[in-house]
């Protein structure tokens, strides 16, 4: 079978392994590089990779990632390995935003181990223009928070208790009121946005004063990957049409 190419969101568990550990590779018997091995292919998006090949991302590949990754860190004085453009990309996340890639791994860990990963379908907004989520987050986060944006019992909620304090239900962003544009059909339409990203907050129940109302358009520059992110808050995007 083809080698596989490291996603982004495999590359984010393995490099917190190796920040926990110093900075250094782990051989393939360690205890972290076995759990790591079942849980890299127990991913949803690995398991038919998983299920074709006994050897995907086994513990010996994990091993040599970890290597990879080790050996990418500026301070490394020996060999580097040829990790590849995503591998320090990863690496020099986690070097300039270590509580928020350390907390990114720690929610997909999460996502995992309760089953909530497996059990959101892909959402069409999830990965970047080239096909591939660049963001720091990774993919499958990305998914998870689109997913939880597009609850509409959450919606629902979010627009009553904004009727009932007075609000008016526009875009925070651009102020585009639906009601006003469109008449009766618009009435009550709008979508929700999270203030925090999940690599930020982790899963944490939803509470309602942490949405945002945006339009259609202002929710998907938000969520747009660029320049290595594919979050962002109405307040940056609002700065943005300035």
């Amino acid at each position: 079978m083809a080698q596989i190419n490291w996603t982004r969101d495999e590359l984010l568990l393995a490099c917190a392994l190796v920040m926990q550990n110093d900075w250094r590779e782990l051989r393939q018997g360690d205890e972290g590089v076995l759990e790591l091995s079942d849980l890299l292919r127990s991913l949803p998006t690995n398991q038919e990779a998983a299920a074709n090949d006994p050897r995907f991302r086994s513990p010996n590949s994990v091993s040599r990632k970890t290597t990879d990754i080790a050996t990418a860190h500026p301070d490394h004085a020996g060999v580097t390995t040829r990790g590849g453009r995503p591998t320090r990309e990863v690496v020099n996340d986690f070097l300039a935003h270590p509580a928020e890639m350390v907390a990114a791994a720690e929610a997909i860990r999460m996502g995992i181990g309760s089953g909530e990963l497996h059990r959101i379908p892909p959402q069409p907004d999830e990965a970047g223009d080239d096909g591939e989520s660049t963001a720091r987050e990774g993919r499958l986060l990305t998914r998870w928070a689109l997913h939880r944006e597009r609850d509409r019992g959450l919606r629902k909620r979010k627009i009553q208790q904004a009727k009932r304090q007075g609000q008016v239900i526009r875009c925070e962003v651009c102020s585009f009121d639906f009601a006003s544009f469109y008449g009766q059909l618009g009435e009550g339409y709008i979508e929700v946005h999270h203030t925090l990203p999940l690599h930020i907050s982790g899963p944490t129940e939803t509470k309602l004063d942490d949405l945002a109302f945006l339009c259609a358009n202002c929710h998907r520059m938000c969520h747009k990957s660029f320049r290595g992110e594919s979050w962002r808050t109405p307040d940056a995007v609002r700065a943005m049409l300035r």
